[in-house]
């Protein structure tokens, strides 16, 4: 039976309109693959504004101590992508973690 997750590891950040395209390939490629090879699950989200754009990262853990390992260290600390300076409008200070009280999908 499959691990279900417990925690949800949450991190959002902003860029300008036009730089958007570009940082979502650059996120897809150096930050999405390390959480696919180890949390059980990630989804990314993107949200075009008027004036800036939105990602958002979440990532599903078995428990805290699964997180840990992956973060090598404390879970809320932000690990910035090497490029995230160039294209963030500023860097996020914090993760959000949060317990799944309810984990329940009806996509068809």
């Amino acid at each position: 039976m499959p691990t279900k997750p417990t925690i949800a590891r949450i991190w959002r950040g902003r860029t300008r309109p036009d730089v958007a395209d570009e940082y979502e390939r650059y996120i897809r490629a150096e930050g999405i693959p390390p959480l696919e090879k180890t949390a059980l699950g990630v989804q990314l989200f993107r949200e075009d504004r008027d004036e800036e754009i939105w990602f958002t990262t979440i990532s599903y853990w078995a428990d805290m101590e699964a997180m840990t390992s992956f973060t090598k260290g404390e879970p809320t600390k932000v690990h910035h992508l090497d490029r995230d300076p160039e294209f963030l409008i500023a860097l996020p200070e914090r993760i959000e973690i949060h317990q799944i009280l309810v984990d329940e999908q009806s996509l068809g």
